[in-house]
């Protein structure tokens, strides 16, 4: 027996398992970790992809907005931004000519702490820091619409700066693809309708996880944000963490080719080859906040989905403590048992929480997912999840059930992270 720790909240799972029971263990691909990272960043910007030096694009006495994730998206947003603010206090422009702006998306707005948190002490202290709410409509400017219909309102804070500084992490997206880049501006500081009609694409063929060409909602973000970057100056500043949270590369500059060459990392490092899908699937998100919520946890689902065989189990290690995240998503998932019925709500008219719930429900069709978990029960009934244990061996035990007791497992130790590939496949 082999003793496995998975990391749960702000603490973890213990567990012992046959080593011989374990197909793979699913890990983020070993490469350094950067050692030096204010040298690291500032080599980035004054050396960045499809873009000029970063002290040929800024100018004394201009205004600059930051764009920064919110605590659902780590990006450790609180040790590059002091290096950020620094460089620009040294290119002529003032900590009152700047201001941080979080990409919230639809998720709720942050708490003073929280904002302050997130860039740190030093730069909270120093700039105005601001929720995008895409709610409040009169926040936000209209720049047109999309060839697939969406209208574009964008935050109006954003759209009155000399240079707009994208920032934030890379990981793949269940359906845009992959996360960074445009997805700073749309979703992050766009409007709710803005955001609902875009998402609304996932419906459709090539809305797919580590897919751009063809995908219909990263092409839609991207004619929006072209839409709005017209006479504009955006520089991208994106990341890529290893499990842990260590910085492995920086990418800035063009906010679409920076990106793309973001991304080809991305595969290398999160991109896993597995032998063949399992019985069973023991997934992490890696911890708080990955799984702060259902609404968080389903990324990390949708990447065990990836490894599991057709009638298999997936025993998801998340604490989700803040429940489902969405009371839409729980509302449909009350009023709607099935995925297909709650697509065929979709296709009619699409809403957004009501996206997770189908998200989350279209993936037991293949497999059933059991929780290790703090979620209530009932509430995870609801959302047809097989059951709610508070440890890895009462799942096990669960799950035999389907599977029977001659199983073999897939590890997902980094499953917020990693993408598992059948490597025929790959």
């Amino acid at each position: 027996m082999t003793k496995y720790s998975l990391e749960y909240g702000h603490g973890h799972k213990e567990f012992e398992l046959d080593s011989k029971r374990v197909l793979k263990e699913v890990h983020i691909a070993k490469f350094p970790e950067i050692v030096d990272l204010k040298a690291a960043i500032l080599e980035a910007i004054y050396h960045p992809i499809g873009r000029e030096p970063i002290d040929e694009i800024v100018k004394p006495g201009q205004k600059i907005a930051f764009i920064c994730n919110d605590p659902t998206r780590v990006a450790n947003t609180f040790d590059f931004m002091p290096i950020l603010v620094n460089e620009m206090n040294k290119l002529g422009v003032k900590d009152e000519d700047m201001f941080v702006i979080f990409a919230l998306g639809t998720h709720r707005n942050m708490t003073q702490e929280e904002m302050m948190e997130a860039v740190g002490p030093d730069v909270g202290s120093r700039l105005k820091l601001y929720n995008s709410d895409s709610k409040i409509k009169e926040d936000f400017q209209y720049f047109g619409e999309t060839i697939r219909k969406t209208p574009v309102w964008f935050n109006k804070k954003i759209c009155n700066v000399d240079h707009i500084f994208m920032t934030g992490s890379i990981v793949h997206h269940f359906f845009c693809g992959y996360g960074g880049g445009r997805k700073a501006i749309l979703p992050g500081v766009a409007a709710m309708e803005t955001i609902r009609m875009n998402h609304s694409h996932m419906l459709e063929e090539h809305a797919d996880i580590g897919v751009l060409k063809g995908n219909p909602c990263y092409e839609d973000q991207m004619e929006a944000v072209k839409m709005f970057a017209q006479g504009r100056s955006l520089f991208l500043f994106n990341c890529v963490l290893d499990a842990n949270h260590h910085f492995l590369k920086i990418f800035t500059g063009d906010y679409n080719l920076a990106h793309q060459e973001a991304c080809k990392f991305v595969d290398e490092v999160y991109g896993v080859s597995i032998p063949e899908p399992a019985d069973i699937v023991i997934a992490s998100c890696g911890g708080y906040p990955k799984d702060i919520n259902v609404y968080q946890m389903q990324k990390t689902m949708n990447n065990a989905w990836c490894a599991v065989r057709e009638g298999g189990v997936v025993i998801m290690v998340a604490e989700c403590i803040e429940g489902s995240g969405s009371k839409p998503l729980e509302d449909t998932c009350r009023e709607y048992d099935s995925a297909d019925k709650i697509k065929a709500l979709l296709e009619k008219h699409f809403a957004i929480g009501v996206h997770k719930a189908f998200a989350v429900t279209r993936l037991m069709k293949k497999a059933k997912f059991i929780l290790v978990s703090a979620l209530d029960p009932e509430l995870a009934k609801i959302m047809e999840f097989s059951g709610v244990v508070d440890s890895v061996p009462a799942a096990l035990k669960l799950a035999e059930e389907t599977v029977g007791k001659d199983y073999k497992v897939i590890l997902m130790p980094e499953g917020g992270y990693t993408v598992p590939m059948v490597k025929e496949n790959v």
